[in-house]
């Protein structure tokens, strides 16, 4: 998924509401009846039900019906491919940090106004 950058939009473009961070934010702590995602929230349950939708498309909730009760839940799967693309981010700008460091130390050290031949 993380090689697919259509993939990643839509999953960074589900997490860029707020509604829908927290929503996630919820059912982190574990399964939630969709009702019950809406009690907290100045949504109607329709409203809340096509956030969810945008949720499951991009990956990032899945959900179960037993009987007339529909249960979300954390897909950890995607959660952790999210993880591993920024900790893949941090660590390209932790190497080039690195090397500017190195330079600017290197250049610290000797001065091209410092010459002494």
């Amino acid at each position: 998924m993380l090689n697919h950058p259509k993939a990643l939009d839509q999953i960074f473009h589900a997490l860029s509401d707020p509604t829908r961070r927290a929503i996630v934010e919820q059912l982190s702590r574990g399964p939630v009846a969709v009702s019950a995602l809406a009690c907290p929230r100045p949504l109607s349950l329709p409203a809340v039900v096509q956030h969810l939708q945008v949720l499951e498309a991009a990956g990032l909730v899945r959900s179960t019906k037993v009987g007339r009760v529909r249960t979300c839940e954390i897909a950890p799967q995607t959660l952790r491919l999210i993880e591993q693309w920024v900790a893949d981010r941090h660590a390209s700008w932790e190497r080039r940090l690195d090397r500017l460091g190195d330079y600017l130390a290197a250049q610290a050290e000797h001065p091209e106004g410092d010459r002494h031949d």
